[in-house]
């Protein structure tokens, strides 16, 4: 995802090319010193959505991608909700076979009869393992990877159901890299393909309030649309923060973790200092005077 594929929202501020650069090398710097001090691979992306410009590293190679990989699901399922190949609202019983643990409420319940769409709200906001079942099912597999291709996100592999420890086993991992996670993000933010109120509906799941190691870096009030997505040793994170003339798109992928827990502040470390830069950007009046 380069500079070339996001159409900037706003003018630049008036400074000079001189400081904007230095300030953009510092951001950079500063990202991958947090990275490098990670016991395992974190991979990065950036995307300024003011001047399209990007920081990135490691963000082409593919990585586990845990729960993160739901936004295609959820991108699909509104997609064909558009084109009249789903129906999003008509109350059905819960599959036994889509019934597996993990993350997620649906598991416990014993006759659940709920729509597709809730399924989509269970999916993004509680990453319930149970309702992206359904919902790949639902849209199909095959369908979900082949409108990602559509989309640019041409490394992004849907390859098993959630909780299906035998096909990792077998290698059949669903994966991603961080710029395609950002192309399907993107495609969210901007409605493209979707209808209005289809964009407007996966944007409200992904905003619902919460506490991720992405949303712990971001000043509170600001709003964050984005998914988290965690397994044994790998961690990951994307994001559309709204910061007020700034806006950016973040996502950050680790895998072979030693420490988790590192992992997760490291994430938190990258998302406070994106915030600081871009929300200092946002602020800049002549010459980079910060305004109220």
């Amino acid at each position: 995802m380069g500079a070339q594929d996001v159409t900037p929202e706003r003018r630049p501020p008036a400074v000079s090319t001189a400081k904007l650069e230095a300030l953009a090398q510092a951001f950079s710097q500063r990202l991958e010193r947090i990275a490098s001090a990670v016991d395992g691979s974190l991979a990065y992306v950036v995307v300024d959505l003011t001047s399209g410009q990007r920081v990135a590293a490691r963000a082409d190679e593919p990585f586990p991608t845990a729960s993160t990989i739901k936004i295609g699901i959820l991108y699909e399922l509104f997609r064909q909700a558009d084109e009249g190949t789903v129906v999003l609202d008509q109350p059905l019983p819960l599959p036994e076979r889509s019934r597996v643990g993990g993350a997620g409420i649906l598991q416990r319940l014993h006759s659940p009869v709920i729509s597709l769409r809730d399924h989509a709200q269970l999916m993004i906001m509680l990453s319930d393992n149970t309702a992206t079942n359904v919902l790949i099912d639902a849209v199909g597999r095959d369908r979900v990877n082949a409108r990602m291709r559509a989309l640019g996100a041409t490394g992004y592999r849907l390859q098993r159901k959630m909780m299906d420890v035998d096909a990792a086993a077998r290698g059949e991992e669903n994966l991603a890299s961080p710029n395609d996670l950002l192309v399907v993000l993107d495609a969210l933010r901007t409605g493209r393909g979707l209808q209005p109120a289809s964009r407007d509906a996966a944007l409200a799941m992904l905003r619902a309030p919460g506490s991720t190691a992405l949303r712990r870096g971001v000043a509170t009030g600001v709003p964050v649309a984005g998914k988290s997505g965690d397994l044994d040793g790998v961690r990951a994170e994307i994001a559309w923060v709204d910061v007020p003339d700034r806006p950016y798109l973040i996502a950050v992928m680790g895998t072979l973790l030693a420490d988790e827990a590192a992992a997760e502040q490291a994430i938190t470390e990258m998302s406070a200092a994106a915030y600081g830069y871009f929300s200092r950007l946002g602020r800049s009046g002549a010459e980079g005077r910060l305004l109220p």
